[in-house]
């Protein structure tokens, strides 16, 4: 059968009778879950003999089976691929990814495959099925481009633990940023309102009279002249948070084009192979590198840390190389 058009019928033969019916058919629908299967029966959209019938139906030879999903129900419906994934943890409940730059969280416009909910569905079996239809087990998300730790839910009940945990702002996020500039401070916080942007709705903005509080932490973990090495934790999860933030700061990250930090920022740079290193970065030099939560089954404390990926230690060891050769760094004016 084509598991892509889910429109067809079989007949139950006597080795699965006393299959629930939801088990005999996910076996059967090559790439759709349990779950998925479960609903498609409360809806109507699997009969037995012409009959709706619940999921526990223990079927019997000779049964009759039909499927006929409706078109636009099968457009909302995810297909497990395959995908190389860099896992940090799992266990029965919840998974840890070291997500690489450049994969698309879940499926939005634009973005129909390829998304790191695919790949999780191919790798897990199943997801926590609450929230938004594409977007199971996800209890937060990462930029695009930004690189590193996520946790995504397997069952119901640590999805909802997990979004209490975010909400209360009891999860520890922690990153890694490359921005311009250096501060006259070892440590500092930002907070601000943030909301989309008014002229551009594409972007993110800190906001004076309106939006929501975003709270940002930052401490200086190296310094290389014109560009800095940033540990950050943020408080609140806001979209783009640290970007904005760091542009409100008039530090913005190297390599991001949308908030400050692109082509035009590096040739802003005085020092000819400074400039030349920064101009060949390609994406935001952003990194979740650490996810510190309390297990939603054991409420054990669990910390997890994404080693960052090889174009963001590679320009790191590129800086320090420039130090080390003098060029571009001692004696600035």
């Amino acid at each position: 059968m084509n598991s892509r058009i889910p429109q067809w019928s079989v007949e139950v033969s006597n080795m699965d009778q006393g299959k629930r019916l939801d088990v005999y058919l996910s076996e059967r629908l090559a790439g759709y879950s349990r779950n998925q299967v479960k609903q498609w029966i409360t809806q109507g959209f699997i009969l037995v003999s012409g009959k709706k019938v619940k999921a526990g139906y223990l079927v019997r030879r000779g049964d009759g089976i039909t499927v006929h999903v409706p078109r636009d129900i099968r457009q909302n419906t995810l297909l497990p691929e395959m995908m190389d994934l860099d896992i940090l943890y799992e266990d029965d409940h919840i998974v840890v990814v070291n997500k690489s730059a450049g994969v698309v969280v879940h499926p939005g416009a634009g973005q129909e495959s390829g998304t790191l909910v695919h790949g999780l569905l191919a790798h897990c079996g199943t997801l926590a099925m609450q929230g938004a239809p594409l977007r199971p087990g996800i209890v937060h998300r990462l930029d695009q481009n930004t690189s590193g730790a996520l946790v995504a839910a397997k069952t119901e009940k640590a999805y909802l633990d997990l979004v209490g945990q975010f909400k209360s702002h009891e999860i520890r996020k922690t990153y890694l940023a490359v921005v311009y500039g250096t501060f006259p401070t070892k440590r500092g916080e930002v907070r601000t309102f943030m909301g989309r942007h008014p002229e551009n709705r594409k972007k993110m903005a800190v906001l004076a009279n309106s939006g929501r509080e975003a709270i940002t932490h930052w401490r200086v973990a190296r310094e290389w002249g014109e560009v800095t090495l940033l540990q950050l934790r943020i408080e609140t999860g806001r979209t783009h948070q640290i970007r904005v933030h760091m542009n409100h700061l008039q530090h913005p990250i190297v390599g991001d084009a949308t908030y400050g930090g692109g082509k035009r920022r590096a040739r802003a740079v005085r020092r000819k192979t400074l400039q030349d290193l920064l101009l060949r970065v390609e994406r935001p030099m952003l990194h979740a590198w650490k996810l510190g939560l309390r297990h939603p089954m054991t409420d054990l404390q669990l910390s997890v840390e994404a080693p960052p990926p090889q174009d963001f230690t590679s320009l790191l060891r590129e800086l320090d190389q420039l130090e080390a050769n003098g060029d571009g760094f001692a004696g600035m004016e």
